[in-house]
């Protein structure tokens, strides 16, 4: 599949099937001599852009535009092979008869480009650092803790972590990483299970892992930018590692080393190192109280595993493994960071864990224990409050920001809905009780400008108006700590 175009939502093959398809639609309605050309050019470019397309792959949103295109390609052919076998042409239908099959063929082009709208092929933002970025994936397993989601006592806990990092500039033309996987195949497994989980059939974003993002898999460390600041990220209940994808490009573009967990029995999909695929085993029981304990217990479960994987990036960067980023890593700066319930974790982590210095909490709400009082810098962005709201959101968050004793700062942010603060608006319908108001790339630009300005803040001591600049984007309340 070729990259769609910026705006258009439609590769070049996609956009020359439906120029051509358009042209037989409106032949009927051209002059006498422009009709046979015209037909007989758009017939050719209809059907290599169909060729081309079966050999690079069709999208379903390109079906009622084929479908447009069939209709109308034997009636504007029609008579320009009866001309050419010398055959008298056939009695033209009177206006008034064509025009119904013509709007209905209309109708078919529009729904193509309306659907492929609606559920694009993503494309990411370019970083604006200066540094181009690169990509990885590890996975650890932790012989200190059984994976309680098996029965099995010599099963332990794995975890596997997406990495994104300054990289040196690749040749031009070097492939960017695929998008939800290493390969196609995975990104398939991953976005199939991730519309599975919200009840949707896996063919409406069947985009979504034919997507590139910015980095390049296991490109050169950039030999400048000294130690680099980590960031630690848990993805929402059911997420997956690369679901904030254009957040995390987008800080390692400015410096800084970001790595994102897949949480195995709890993510939608993960794909592990021998080929198995673990999927999603958690679930709500329809009880309030239940179902807090249960998010209560998988919040504990991902705050270790954030800590697990500090612990083995702390290992990778004194050269445990001769890996290339070893004495790259600035282990005394680290900030924990999660959506959702990854916030929920981010929160946990920093609470238990000194070696987190920041925490970001990304439209998360609180599960677990709220003691002991959280002593580091936190950053919570949250959606715009309605009556639809948990009305337990918003009082357990302000508890948990008034009894940290550093300054903390919550930003509601207009326009956002809980799927702001990922990469849905690059690839979801952009209707506003999904994605928000804030438009595909206005959003995740948003979401890193914010946390940007605060991971500059308080890992790396820059000087400025923090509050400044978050009121730009919202509205922001301000705890000064105890």
């Amino acid at each position: 599949m070729t990259e769609t175009l910026p705006g258009l939502f439609l590769s070049l093959p996609e956009l020359l099937a439906l120029l051509g398809a358009l042209a037989l639609v409106l032949v009927r309605w051209l002059p006498a001599a422009a009709r046979p050309r015209t037909a007989v050019a758009a017939g050719a470019v209809l059907l290599l852009s169909a060729a081309a397309l079966a050999v690079l792959g069709l999208r379903w949103q390109l079906l009622p535009v084929l479908a447009a295109g069939a209709l109308a390609l034997p009636p504007a052919l029609s008579p320009v092979l009866r001309r050419w076998r010398g055959a008298r042409p056939a009695r033209r239908a009177p206006r008034w008869l064509a025009l119904p099959g013509t709007a209905a063929c209309l109708g078919l082009l529009a729904a193509g480009p309306a659907a492929a709208w609606a559920f694009p092929v993503p494309v990411f933002p370019e970083p604006t650092g200066e540094f181009a970025v690169g990509t990885r994936v590890l996975q650890w397993t932790d012989p200190q803790r059984p994976e309680t989601f098996t029965p099995d006592p010599d099963d332990h806990r794995t975890v596997v972590a997406q990495l994104w990092y300054p990289a040196a500039p690749s040749p031009a033309g070097t492939p960017r990483a695929q998008y939800l996987g290493r390969t196609a195949q995975e990104a398939r497994t991953v976005s199939a299970a991730l519309a599975g989980g919200v009840g949707l059939p896996a063919f409406l974003v069947d985009g979504v892992p034919e997507a590139r993002s910015r980095a390049v898999f296991d490109a050169p460390v950039a030999s400048g930018g000294g130690r680099f600041p980590l960031v630690l990220f848990s993805p929402g209940s059911g997420g997956v590692r690369t679901q904030n994808t254009a957040w995390a490009e987008e800080l390692a573009s400015h410096g800084y080393l970001v790595a994102a967990l897949d949480h195995p029995y709890d993510s939608a999909a993960v794909v592990l190192a021998d080929g198995r695929t673990v999927t999603g085993a958690t679930s709500s029981s329809g009880d309030a109280d239940r179902d807090a304990e249960l998010a209560a217990d998988w919040t504990a479960i991902r705050a270790a595993d954030l800590g697990f994987a500090l612990t083995r990036l702390e290992a990778l960067d004194r050269g445990e493994g001769h890996d290339p980023l070893a004495g790259r890593l600035d282990t005394a700066r680290v900030a924990a960071a999660g959506h959702s319930m990854g916030g929920a974790a981010a929160l946990q982590a920093t609470r238990q864990d000194p070696r987190f210095a920041a925490v970001i909490d990304l439209d998360g709400f609180p599960h677990g224990p709220t003691t002991p009082a959280l002593t580091r810098p936190a950053l919570a962005l949250t959606q715009a409050l309605t009556p639809a709201t948990d009305p337990r959101y918003l009082p357990r968050l302000t508890e948990v920001l008034d009894t940290d004793t550093a300054t903390t700062y919550r930003l509601t942010v207009p326009g956002a809905a809980h799927l702001t603060f990922m990469d849905g608006p690059l690839y979801l319908p952009p209707v506003p009780p999904i994605v928000g108001t804030l438009g595909r790339t206005a959003a995740p630009r948003m979401v890193a400008a914010t946390t940007l300005a605060f991971l500059d803040a308080t890992l790396r001591d820059h000087p400025a108006d923090l509050a400044r600049t978050l009121t730009a984007y919202g509205d922001l309340t301000v705890h000064q700590g105890k």
